[in-house]
């Protein structure tokens, strides 16, 4: 279950003795850690070693893309090399399960103790401490707190990671779960100097043209579905070759379907990795659960934004998918709410149920525990 304010006030000072005993910390987000996996990584490690904590963040400085910028990125190890270290435990950041976290370091998750802290309401809460705050816009404000609780130092540099966390995954404080708490947070880190307009053209108003180029051949993709309701991009990796750009530096990518007025449901179709596979984004507004559609492919995320990985081919992924998506709008409209959080959740306990359901009461595999 996630966790409660009551469970979470229990869970902070056990956190904080756990990173404070002697030996080195790796601490590391999800793969292609996007803002809030690595601000939060960057800002929990560079806290750590303002009060004499050995700790090292694990991450593919190719992967950081817009994030490459802040303070302490010269200083990640890479995966392999972070795997090698003399560790005594290791911090998992924003990973909505244990095989998002880099390959190198899953083996780790097996002989090291392991915190677990995300967001993700789906996390099947994989760590010996786990905490789990679906109701928290980003891992980025999870760690200022546990900072705030232990009274541990700050800085500049630290302050910048968790603003670029908080803002990249609230919509700089625009989305619903923005709190009064979100925003003391962000009140808070400002005192230290946080370069707020520096932070937002890097991230907001200033791309390489490489970046503009792939944006260009993601809006010349860009199709409806459902009489708009639905809207969809598309992106090859022959797409990626020409423009010469990687999904890590263009983030926002999946902003250009969700900007479609009137639409319920975003989706971004793109090609990496291994042939046969293709990924997922998902945006949704309101009634619909994002995490029901990326549940049907064993991912996950939040209710307005999730992702998953499907086994197919680019066409027939998007063939299964609309099937699903169109029968799925066809069922909230029938219902008037969204036809999977009608007195359901999708806490760990419901994971299974929930990918059962969709697949029409086929017994579906067990996810990660």
């Amino acid at each position: 279950m996630p966790s409660s304010p009551s469970s979470a006030r229990a869970l902070l000072p056990q956190l904080a003795a756990f990173l404070q005993q002697p030996g080195l910390k790796l601490i590391a987000g999800h793969m292609r850690p996007d803002g809030d996996a690595f601000g939060a990584a960057l800002g929990l490690a560079r806290t750590l070693t303002l009060q004499g904590q050995p700790a090292v963040v694990a991450a593919d400085p190719a992967e950081l893309g817009l994030v490459n910028f802040l303070e302490g990125s010269e200083a990640v190890v890479t995966p392999a090399e972070a795997a090698k270290l003399p560790a005594t435990a290791i911090v998992c950041l924003d990973a909505g399960t244990a095989d998002r976290i880099p390959e190198p370091l899953q083996p780790l998750l097996q002989r090291l103790p392991v915190a677990n802290i995300d967001h993700h309401r789906t996390n099947p809460r994989f760590g010996q401490i786990n905490w789990i705050e679906p109701r928290m816009g980003s891992t980025s404000e999870m760690i200022w707190r546990l900072i705030r609780h232990a009274r541990w130092p700050l800085d500049r540099a630290a302050a910048e990671a968790l603003w670029v966390g908080v803002i990249t995954d609230t919509g700089r404080f625009a989305y619903d779960l923005t709190t009064p708490r979100t925003l003391r947070c962000g009140a808070d880190l400002l005192r230290y100097g946080v370069r707020t307009a520096w932070i937002n053209d890097r991230l907001y108003g200033s791309f390489e043209r490489k970046v503009l180029e792939l944006k260009r051949r993601a809006f010349q993709s860009l199709e409806t579905w459902a009489d708009d309701r639905i809207g969809v991009i598309t992106l090859t990796r022959d797409d990626f070759a020409a423009a010469g750009c990687t999904k890590t530096e263009a983030e926002d990518l999946i902003e250009i379907p969700r900007s479609l007025r009137n639409s319920l449901l975003a989706l971004l179709f793109y090609q990496a990795g291994e042939e046969g596979v293709t990924r997922l984004s998902i945006r949704t507004r309101e009634p619909l659960d994002a995490t029901r559609l990326a549940l049907r492919y064993h991912g996950g995320g939040h209710i307005r934004a999730a992702g998953c990985t499907i086994p197919a081919p680019l066409l027939e992924a998007k063939a299964q998918v609309r099937k699903i998506v169109e029968e799925w709008l066809r069922e909230s409209a029938a219902s008037g709410q969204s036809p999977v959080t009608s007195g359901e959740t999708t806490s760990p306990q419901n994971i299974g149920k929930g990918i059962e359901k969709l697949k029409g009461g086929k017994k579906a595999p067990a996810l990660p525990s």
